[in-house]
């Protein structure tokens, strides 16, 4: 493998590795959006 295609590949990993951190961040916010939703709707409805 010569110097340019083991950069690409490099490259591509890290891509890979960093695209695999925003799709975890983002479902952690979902989650958490979706719990602070279900706390206020029982907060309000007084159970």
């Amino acid at each position: 493998m010569n110097r340019t295609k083991r950069r690409a590949r490099a490259i591509a990993i890290a891509q890979t590795q960093d695209n695999a951190k925003l799709v975890a961040a983002r479902l952690l916010m979902l989650a958490t959006g979706f719990t602070a939703a279900c706390i206020a709707l029982l907060a309000i409805r007084g159970y």
